[in-house]
């Protein structure tokens, strides 16, 4: 009995990475007690069994896992390239960093065969000399020993280390003011590099001109807005402070897991070292992996190896994620002058909603200390993984906090989806933007604001309006149709005055500009005009995504036919008009409105994904700002609406990685983003099935 009981007890520990030497087992591999010893040696014999068709798998690298790996950490032990190791005296090896900070935490004894030290290594902190101590970067990516451990452990393994293993815990702080120093005067030589030009505005009126005797009612006006171009240098761009809110619960297991980790090395390798990033972990708790950490090359290897220690298991509380990101935010000591914070869950939150849909109340997930209008808002750009997450939840987050919501429906594409969206934070050029519209001649009355998402308000004479915009990308643009009373007027009349007040990011001056004055010709007879084609552009984009809002109400109240004769309607016309040009946004809504409709002909097709690609497609035509749904993020689609050259670059960099043949867990952080190593996973090609079991 002792025997098969010691056999099992190996090769658990073996497929844990966990060696447990001989001369302990005498202790750790004693039986249990003699009454139940004999009802459950053949439980033993069967696990001994199992686990020896475990150790025949890993031979390539579980009989070396003890000399290898560190237990804390998990990641790789070499002598000779400068890390720092410590040796007990039960002669179990460990890195000085990771066994230091255990001490310092109040684990006097082995992880690995719990006896008790004599002789304690110094407790002083060790982050001081830790680069020193331990990174190596010419020999970091031959430390593959922990990723091939966490890959094992995501399959074999179905519990939470932090539950099961003691000494994977650490007391988390009750404030969360230990962000790491940053230097918030380092980037000023740069500044007269970092961004090219101020906003340009630009007007076009529905038509040039209006009949002298003629009082027009709805007359409209396009404001066009663009931002300035900048640098796609990291020191001459704004730095980011980046929370990623990450779902870990038990649906995670396995490749969407695996693909997580991968999403997120491609993050941590492109921040800059002015760049921080603290990640959150969320199943039934949440919990910090790591504070605000510059990602310079000692901190992208630590965040590398927290990210890689990731287990799934528990439930999803959602809310718990959200509040302690919110709070990494509030708490920092210091802050960079861009901030954000990405979610990504692939179930619905089991803690904090009600079950019934009719009466879910999304804002109970968003912290209110980061919503607008507090003066510390953040937005929550929301990725909802798979086919069993809560679209309607992760929209209304991203809704809430003036973020965008995104689908990832095909199992490759998560990295697209982050590299986009990180693509636009590290090109952040103007803040708290605002545009301002005065009428100018008498009579001439300002009647609506089509704005989308943005919050806009239209004074009660009528004289005057607003648009709070907020944050806007480099090269990004946002369209706003203005509506007119126009009285009847001789001459030409002056109609509007654009104006628009912004934050410069990199030097934090306030700026204003200032638009030219839109006029329209009063001839005293009539005159057949053509409609501006800018104006009919905007028109159409408007009206396209007035229909999608209708179609997803239609399918949500079961009116299924009901939503797909909207969609048709709309295709339709839009297609009349694409055989009189090749406008890219007319192709491009087309496209989507046909997508739309093959996903919402059924419930089963609404639900299945329907629902989660019209939120994604209204998110990104309410913000006019890209979002991922479906196959947008491939650059050969149609559908990519609102990317900006930051992105498009940025997701060149991930699919250029993502092909055969090159790995982003392996690359070591000195590596420029467009170099290529070892991969193991393709990317998804048109042919690639989704969650639900769909082709695309």
């Amino acid at each position: 009995m002792a025997a098969a009981w010691g056999r099992a007890k190996r090769a658990l520990a073996t497929s844990l990475c966990i060696s447990v030497p001989a001369r302990h087992m005498a202790i750790e591999d004693s039986p249990p007690e003699a009454g139940a010893a004999e009802a459950s040696s053949s439980v033993a014999q069967e696990k001994a069994e199992s686990a020896s068709v475990s150790l025949r798998r890993l031979t390539s690298f579980g009989s070396r896992s003890s000399q290898k790996i560190c237990s804390i950490c998990l990641g790789g032990m070499r002598s000779g390239i400068g890390q720092a190791l410590f040796t007990a005296e039960c002669s179990h090896k460990f890195h000085f960093h990771c066994i230091s900070s255990n001490v310092k935490h109040g684990n006097l004894i082995c992880p690995i065969c719990r006896a008790k030290w004599k002789e304690l290594p110094s407790a002083q902190p060790a982050d001081a000399n830790y680069g020193r101590a331990r990174v190596s970067p010419l020999n970091w990516p031959q430390d593959e020993g922990h990723m091939a451990v966490v890959r094992r452990l995501s399959h074999t393994y179905s519990g939470s280390l932090q539950e099961h293993l003691p000494f994977f815990r650490t007391p988390e702080a009750g404030i969360f003011n230990d962000d790491e120093h940053i230097d918030l005067q380092s980037d000023t030589a740069n500044e007269h590099d970092a961004v090219t030009g101020s906003v340009e505005i630009k007007t076009y009126s529905e038509f040039p001109a209006i009949q002298q005797s003629v009082a027009q009612e709805v007359f409209a006006v396009l404001i066009h807005l663009k931002a300035p171009k900048s640098s796609h240098s990291a020191c001459s761009r704004a730095p980011l402070d980046l929370v990623t809110v990450l779902d870990v619960s038990g649906s995670m297991a396995g490749t969407k897991l695996a693909l997580l980790k991968r999403a997120m090395s491609f993050v941590i390798q492109t921040l800059g070292p002015n760049d921080r990033l603290s990640v959150i972990a969320f199943s039934s708790t949440a919990r910090r992996l790591f504070p605000l950490r510059r990602m310079t090359l000692t901190g992208k290897q630590r965040a590398l190896q927290d990210v890689s220690s990731l287990v799934a298991s528990g439930g999803t509380n959602i809310a718990d994620g959200l509040k302690r990101g919110a709070k990494v935010i509030d708490d920092r000591q210091l802050k960079n002058p861009v901030c954000s914070i990405i979610l990504l869950s692939d179930g619905q939150d089991t803690h904090t909603l009600l079950s019934d849909r009719g009466l879910l109340n999304y804002s109970a997930l968003v912290p209110p200390s980061i919503l607008p209008g507090t003066g510390h808002h953040v937005q929550i750009h929301t990725f909802g993984f798979g086919s069993d997450h809560d679209s309607a939840a992760m929209h209304a987050i991203a809704d809430i906090s003036s973020g965008t919501f995104s689908f990832i429906d095909a199992e490759g594409s998560i990295q697209d989806g982050f590299a986009q969206c990180i693509g636009g934070l590290l090109s952040v050029v103007i803040k708290e933007m605002r545009l301002s519209i005065e009428c100018a001649a008498d009579g001439v009355l300002l009647t609506s604001i089509k704005s989308g998402g943005y919050t806009s308000q239209v004074a009660e004479n009528g004289r005057s309006g607003s648009v709070d915009i907020g944050d806007l990308y480099a090269d990004e643009e946002r369209g706003f149709l203005v509506t007119l009373h126009v009285p009847a007027a001789k001459g030409k009349t002056l109609l509007i005055k654009p104006t628009c007040t912004y934050e410069d990011t990199i030097t934090t001056e306030n700026i204003e500009v200032q638009g030219e004055e839109v006029s329209v010709q009063r001839p005293a007879h009539f005159v057949d005009c053509k409609m501006s084609p800018e104006v009919e552009r905007e028109l159409h984009r408007v009206q396209a995504t007035e229909d999608m809002s209708a179609a997803q109400a239609a399918a949500e109240g079961g009116a299924f036919s009901q939503a797909v004769a909207i969609l048709e309607g709309r295709r339709r016309i839009l297609e009349s008009l694409a055989a009189q040009s090749s406008d890219s946004q007319c192709l491009s809504l087309i496209t989507e409105l046909r997508e739309m409709q093959d996903r919402v002909e059924s419930r089963q097709r609404y639900e299945e994904s329907g629902r989660a690609f019209m939120l994604a497609g209204l998110s990104s035509h309410t913000w006019q700002r890209a979002t991922a749904r479906g196959d947008s993020t491939d650059l050969t689609t149609t559908i990519h609406t609102y990317q900006t050259p930051s992105m498009v670059d940025m997701l060149q960099r991930s699919q250029t990685l993502a092909a055969p043949g090159v790995d982003t867990l392996n690359r070591s952080p000195t590596m420029a983003p467009s170099h290529r190593s070892p991969h193991r996973f393709r990317r998804p090609t048109r042919s690639t099935k989704s969650f639900s079991g769909r082709p695309l």
